[in-house]
């Protein structure tokens, strides 16, 4: 399928990069975005920490692993070509006892298959060299790990894409998807537009605007909440880049981790715990159609009973400011309630399977005229336009 009249739905940095793969690869001739805000990037793109992911943590092979790689390198391209914000800070995985090493050394074998540039082992003193307030017997040490600008590049992309003839539709929900045999309709409040070619990317709403096609019903969307604090500014010393802990397989999120930003800020967080909706930044909002949907699916309390520890854990970070700096002060003691002011919160559209099982890996589900982004977690953003090249791909043949 080449030069088609094609549509993005979503306006989140994957969307914006599918949208311009389709043009700058002439696999379109025409193609529009639409997205449901006034502005590109206001939801997960605009709301992370900006890590660009190096590729430690994912099975070689597995989708993540290969497009992480791939993206890095198209995002360090297009940072030089529009001078966007990219800094290598560095991170650091950090072991605080022996019952971590194992763990560690299973990511340093990952990382290497993965290809991570200049990964390895370092001992508790060397850590302190790249890290002097940071604490742990051995570290993971990435040195090309960096952090940028989401929602700039986001904006770079698109104003590559506007470049190229693309059109942006903003304010502008889609509200339906329909196959009509010669062609797919997209439908909105001002009517129904139809298309050769539709790829759906709507991040937080892209498992109900698949099953408007006639998609699975499965993943599902389950919104996680993350909070943050920041360190004021005569603390951020403490932090050089970014200290991360070693992943626990009891639990099915990294959790609370120090990483600073490419405005100079230094994030402390996030937690995970079951949002009141899926766009509820607020801790006050609530929505009662995606709690129910959420309430209602046997999958979720499946998940729920099988991870009542990991609840108890976050459950702590959300009720109590010293759990959370806490959790924190595990890996640099020296922090202290004092050290922190709130910051903000985002929300991850975790796909959960039916079995209440959460999806790992990026997930891409459709048919020739019709994809769909079911599942895109970290290092979605960093793999963003790799991902925009492999569903170009995939529907060129």
């Amino acid at each position: 399928m080449s030069g088609v009249r094609a549509a993005v739905v979503g306006g989140g940095i994957i969307g914006v990069a599918v949208a311009r793969e389709l043009l700058q690869s002439g696999s379109a001739t025409e193609v529009v975005l639409y997205e449901k805000e006034n502005e590109l990037a206001q939801h997960q793109t605009g709301h992370n920490s900006g890590v660009v992911h190096a590729g430690l943590y994912y099975e070689p092979g597995s989708l993540k692993a290969r497009l992480c790689r791939r993206g890095v390198s198209l995002l360090q391209d297009l940072a030089q070509r529009q001078n966007l914000p990219f800094d290598e800070c560095g991170k650091v995985v950090v072991a605080r006892d022996g019952s971590e090493l194992g763990r560690l050394a299973t990511i340093l074998e990952r990382a290497r298959a993965n290809g991570v540039p200049g990964v390895r082992m370092i001992d508790g003193g060397e850590l302190a060299r790249i890290e002097p307030h940071a604490r742990g017997i051995a570290a993971l040490y990435s040195p090309t790990t960096a952090i940028t600008d989401y929602k700039a590049v986001t904006l770079g992309l698109a104003r590559e894409f506007e470049e190229l003839g693309g059109e942006v539709r903003l304010g502008l929900p889609v509200t339906a998807l329909a196959d009509k045999g010669s062609g797919v309709g997209v439908g909105t409040s001002s009517g129904s537009e139809n298309y050769e070619l539709v790829v759906n990317c709507a991040g937080l709403q892209s498992d109900r605007v698949a099953r408007t096609a006639g998609d699975e019903n499965f993943p599902r969307v389950v919104p996680f909440f993350g909070s943050y604090f920041l360190l004021k500014d005569t603390s951020r010393h403490l932090v050089n880049g970014l200290i991360y802990p070693v992943p626990d397989p009891r639990y099915p999120f990294l959790g609370v981790h120090l990483t600073k930003r490419i405005d100079g800020e230094i994030m402390v967080g996030p937690n995970a715990f079951l949002a009141g909706g899926r766009e509820a930044y607020a801790p006050w909002q609530l929505s009662p159609k995606d709690l129910a949907q959420t309430l209602s699916m046997p999958g979720f309390w499946r998940f729920a009973a099988g991870n009542i520890p990991a609840a108890i854990r976050e459950g702590r970070t959300v009720l109590s400011k010293r759990s959370f700096i806490g959790a924190a002060r595990d890996y640099v003691p020296d922090l202290t309630l004092g050290d922190v002011r709130p910051g903000s919160r985002g929300i991850r559209a975790q796909a959960m399977n039916g079995d209440g099982s959460l999806v790992d890996d990026f997930v891409i589900t459709g048919s020739a005229r019709m994809v769909h982004v079911r599942n895109a977690p970290s290092p979605g953003a960093t793999s963003s336009m790799a991902i925009a090249e492999h569903i170009v791909r995939e529907i060129t043949g």
